[in-house]
């Protein structure tokens, strides 16, 4: 009589693949998939600011008014005109959310053309 020979189980190959895909799923997350910011540069923390407005900005609310701390203001023209030329050189919006953006480009023109030097648009972000 001849023996049988015993069968070697074979290696599942569920388990290798299932290795490689945790192999890849760490080197993706373990790896740099984007360019690394400057080693010396560290952010500015935003998280406990106060969220008012500046003082010295002017306030565009939704639906197009403005106003200037607290005070209603007729148009972005006249306001500018009420400035001296060290108030003029950088001046500050604070646009409502719900502003359309259309109105927050037109304003910031007839700013720039009525004399302001540098328009800066406030406004909020998390980054973390």
């Amino acid at each position: 009589m001849i023996r049988a020979r015993k069968r070697s189980a074979r290696e599942p190959t569920i388990a290798l693949i299932n290795i490689v895909f945790l192999m890849l799923v760490f080197f993706m997350v373990a790896g740099t998939l984007a360019q690394p910011m400057d080693g010396d540069l560290s952010l500015v923390r935003t998280k406990d600011l106060d969220g008012r407005a500046p003082p010295n900005a002017l306030v565009v609310h939704e639906d197009g008014r403005l106003s200037y701390r607290g005070e209603s203001v007729d148009s972005a023209v006249g306001f500018l005109a009420r400035l001296d030329e060290a108030e003029r050189t950088e001046l500050r919006l604070v646009p409502d959310r719900d502003l359309p953006a259309e109105r927050l480009v037109m304003l910031a023109a007839e700013l720039r053309a009525a004399g302001a030097q540098k328009v800066l648009v406030v406004t909020e972000r998390g980054l973390e």
